[in-house]
């Protein structure tokens, strides 16, 4: 099942929600690279399910898609927090939604075009305020930019960002010196007893 650029790709842009940083990461990939993603991503989510890890394409667009990397546990708890939840439902999700509800309802409207909905940020852990401090803004005017626009905390974001800086370097390291990405995250297939 091993697919050596599929991992290098999901490991370098993934890699703060794969060891729990973050509760989701999205990554961008070429469907002339990978005509087969849905497929590709649907075999290496069953084998991370028992390391609470899924993968599952958002949208497919003409030449992209969308590859959402994330721990269910941890967005759940993101997006049930009060103030997610309530700019989600002022941004027109559902009250009370399921996160598979949600994700379906963010899928739908990343699908639809009309810009990109920017609630997405909520979705990948980033702070609400500086969510909304983006949203507000258009993007610009921001204190620090990184993995995020940061209007806010500004120190608590350098340091997230160094967090996330170093794990992507040692997964990222591991894989290069012949570590799967399976092997990486302690879910290597096992054969049928």
């Amino acid at each position: 099942m091993a697919h050596p650029q599929f991992e290098r790709s999901v490991v370098y842009h993934c890699a703060p929600a794969l060891v729990g940083l973050k509760p989701a990461c999205l990554i961008s990939l070429s469907a002339a690279e990978y005509p087969d993603l849905p497929r590709l991503a649907g075999g290496y989510s069953r084998l991370l399910e028992h390391r609470g890890i899924r993968l599952e394409v958002l949208c497919r667009c003409r030449r992209r898609f969308l590859l959402l990397v994330y721990r269910p546990v941890l967005l759940e708890r993101c997006l049930s927090s009060p103030r997610v939840a309530g700019l989600l439902e002022k941004a027109g999700y559902p009250a009370g939604a399921s996160p598979a509800a949600l994700l379906r309802r963010l899928s739908g409207r990343i699908a639809a075009g009309g810009g990109f909905p920017h609630e997405l940020g909520l979705f990948l852990g980033y702070p609400p305020e500086d969510v909304v401090g983006f949203m507000t803004h258009g993007g610009s005017g921001c204190r620090l930019c990184g993995e995020w626009k940061v209007y806010q905390d500004v120190e608590g974001a350098r340091r997230q960002f160094r967090k996330f800086a170093l794990c992507r370097s040692a997964l990222c390291a591991r894989l290069e010196r012949g570590c799967s990405l399976l092997s990486l995250l302690g879910a290597e297939q096992r054969p049928a007893a």
